[in-house]
């Protein structure tokens, strides 16, 4: 089982498969991911436990457990946790590519590429 510790928080790779891949992310207190998007892949997310703070094509809204957020693909977007507990999501993938190269970063709180 692929497993990547981030700035942010770490994630395991539940499925990968030619059509689709499946992470189960889980976001520290205060950690947020990059605001980006992709060329290849489309996503949803759907939050498991705590709260998140999603902001897609620069529209933020709050999720609460059992939420899911569609993200269409080339659609900006960004997760954050703002509380003091984790937050755990699902991410399901699907397109073309899962490849972390199929990441266009906008802004990022780490000075990643």
């Amino acid at each position: 089982m692929e497993h990547d510790i981030r700035p942010w928080g770490e994630y395991v790779v539940l499925d990968n498969s030619k059509t689709h891949k499946v992470k189960r992310i889980i976001v520290t207190p205060g950690g947020r991911l990059s605001y980006q998007y992709h060329f290849h892949r489309a996503e949803v997310w759907t939050i498991v436990e705590g709260e998140a703070l999603i902001t897609i094509d620069g529209i933020d809204k709050v999720y609460k457990v059992g939420d899911v957020a569609i993200i269409p693909l080339k659609a900006k977007h960004r997760i954050q946790n703002t509380t003091t507990e984790s937050l755990v999501f699902i991410e399901v993938q699907w397109g073309e590519s899962f490849e972390e190269s199929d990441i266009v970063r906008i802004e990022d709180d780490y000075d990643r590429a």
